[in-house]
């Protein structure tokens, strides 16, 4: 039996091409995890909207008991 004999060259190759794989891997898990967040934030906001419509308070008290400092400043 001949054994094949694996140069460095060749380990280098492998190695690349499983960072390449992993990466891509990787990119795919977060760009699913970013679309996750921002969906969550979304239906955070209509949640929070709800609960404001359903309160009767005033934006100005919503934003007074949230430690905001006033409507339209900007901030």
């Amino acid at each position: 039996m001949a054994r094949r004999i694996v140069t460095i060259d060749d380990k280098i190759a492998q190695a690349e091409s499983l960072v390449i794989k992993t990466k891509e891997k990787y990119d795919a898990a977060l760009e699913e995890l970013n679309r996750l967040i921002k969906k969550k934030r979304e239906l955070e906001g209509k949640e929070l909207m709800r609960a404001y419509e359903k309160s009767g308070r005033s934006l100005e008290e919503v934003l007074e008991f949230l430690g905001e400092t006033s409507v339209g400043d900007g901030e």
